[in-house]
């Protein structure tokens, strides 16, 4: 027996270029004859990828969301100086009120 694992199961068949050209057809994409040979030859190799993942045998591995652990990668949220209120008001580009002046939104007259 061997330890590589199988390409595809042996009741499956592989895709046909008129599998492809239905596909195709379908999503209104008109093929010329080598991109049809060429795309059912990528999707051949790809049902077979997801044929030999689909083979593997996962009992034992636990689900997860992602293969590696997230990281906070952002600095300690420490309080600094505050910026100057005029200094910051100066560059905006309108203000109202010693306040940031925004447009209206979600139908509020201005």
């Amino acid at each position: 027996m061997s330890d590589a694992p199988p390409s595809a199961s042996a009741d499956t068949a592989p895709i046909t270029e008129a599998e492809v050209a239905k596909v195709a057809r379908l999503a209104r994409l008109t093929l010329t004859a080598d991109e049809l040979g060429r795309f059912t030859h990528q999707l051949a190799d790809i049902l077979g990828h997801a044929a030999d993942i689909e083979a593997l045998d996962l009992d034992d591995v636990e689900p997860m969301a992602r293969p590696v652990p997230l990281a906070n990668v952002l600095r300690a949220d420490e309080p600094g100086e505050p910026l100057d209120r005029d200094e910051v008001l100066a560059a905006a580009p309108s203000v109202e009120d010693h306040r940031f002046r925004v447009p209206p939104s979600l139908g509020e007259d201005s």
